[in-house]
């Protein structure tokens, strides 16, 4: 059963000009498993990654009705890519299934999670 869907749209320089100016951003916002898949990262690809990951917890915090604060924070999602390259929800304060999807152009990331529920879940 569907329980909520979020999407987020993030401009690559908007994040590139944030961690530039203030490079604990990536502390904030990745977790430490996280931080260790961007390391093998660089150029615009390493780019790509830190505004999917922070794009993706937006969309995230968005699809549980919450938004980024007190209820949700960004070390409270972790988001790994596996083998193939597809996004993985690893942790999550949400008790059900997480799906997410992350697409990048030269300049914008666009991503979207779905939360799903089993059965007998609570929300």
């Amino acid at each position: 059963m569907l329980a909520g869907i979020g999407i987020d749209l993030t401009e690559i320089d908007r994040v590139k000009k944030v961690v530039e100016a203030e490079p604990r951003f990536i502390e904030k916002v990745l977790t430490k498993d996280e931080q260790a898949q961007l390391s093998h990262f660089a150029g615009q690809r390493r780019w790509e990654y830190i505004s999917g990951r922070w794009s993706l917890k937006e969309s995230f915090a968005k699809a549980m009705g919450t938004g980024i604060g007190a209820q949700v924070g960004f070390q409270d999602i972790e988001i790994i890519d596996n083998a193939a390259g597809r996004p993985i929800v690893t942790k999550s304060p949400f008790n059900g299934q997480s799906l997410a999807s992350v697409s990048h152009t030269g300049k914008l990331v666009v991503t979207q999670i779905v939360l799903e529920k089993g059965d007998g879940q609570d929300e």
